[in-house]
């Protein structure tokens, strides 16, 4: 009787043992999930807002660019300016002006200076 009590004590140990799996490896394999769930949303959260930082420095220099230009269309709508304009950077005149040459001591490969020798050369 004794080795027919133990046998049973033996399988209802291991029944509880068996029963105590079960649950355990779901809640481990829950507890994992969830983890692995909760870290791609952070790491997600993190990178959108690297990106939005990001966006928002794009976002005002486009800002910035963009009052520049409109500032640069309201010029051009006076005439004084496009003139003056016109003289300093393509080296047009008015009729009787002459356009001089201020010599460097090194040479420059300056495009304007190259077209101001054109003009002087035409003109002569």
């Amino acid at each position: 009787m004794n080795s027919i009590n133990s046998t049973n004590k033996k399988l209802v140990h291991k029944r509880k043992k068996s029963g105590l799996f079960f649950p355990l490896f779901m809640l481990s394999f829950t507890v994992v999930l969830l983890l692995s769930v909760v870290y791609n949303d952070v790491n997600s959260i993190i990178k959108k807002k690297t990106e939005t930082t990001e966006l928002s420095v794009k976002y005002n220099a486009l800002l910035e660019e963009e009052a520049s230009l409109n500032s640069e269309v309201t010029k051009l709508q006076d005439p004084e300016y496009i003139a003056r304009y016109a003289r300093e950077k393509y080296l047009y005149t008015k009729d009787g002006e002459r356009i001089l040459k201020i010599v460097d001591s090194q040479p420059s490969n300056d495009k304007n200076s190259n077209i101001t020798e054109q003009l002087e050369n035409s003109e002569k």
